[in-house]
């Protein structure tokens, strides 16, 4: 069974920036029911579709495939509901952990969101002087949730 068990926060400086190359993300999603989330995703020329189940505190489910890239822009044309979401997202190691920071574009613009995956729920990790509020368990940070309620439309 394949298990996402990830922790996010917001990201309160620049300190990071001149840590990694970023990579444009795009992003849509396909209609369901039940918090399960169908996400289409394009990386430069790669591209995968993405199962997720329910949250579960900072743990769901996550099967991952890869498609080809000609299905998965025809997938965000036509079949993902708008806006998409893109972003740059930049990978960074801090103290033997992955940070994934990522830098939203269009109508999430000005919202940059650092992730960092576990191998347990209980794992204690060190966090990066950058790193700001934590924001896990808040679903408005969903991406699924961006693309229904962006960023611009809230009332920081």
């Amino acid at each position: 069974m394949a298990v996402e068990i990830e922790r996010k926060f917001l990201v309160k400086d620049d300190r990071w920036r001149s840590l990694a190359q970023g990579y444009l993300y795009r992003q849509g999603y396909i209609a369901t029911q039940d918090l399960t989330t169908v996400r289409i995703r394009t990386i430069g020329d790669r591209a995968y579709l993405t199962i997720k189940g329910k949250n579960t505190g900072m743990t769901r489910l996550e099967f991952e495939y890869e498609i080809p890239a000609v299905d998965a822009n025809q997938i965000l044309t036509e079949l993902c509901s708008p806006p998409l979401i893109e972003k740059y997202r930049y990978c960074l190691d801090y103290q033997g952990k992955t940070w994934e920071v990522d830098e939203f574009l269009g109508d999430n613009q000005g919202l940059i969101l650092a992730e960092v995956e576990l191998t347990d729920a209980d794992e204690q990790i060190s966090l990066p002087p950058w790193i700001g509020e934590e924001v896990t368990n808040d679903a408005r940070y969903y991406n699924v949730n961006l693309a229904k309620h962006p960023y611009k439309n809230w009332s920081n």
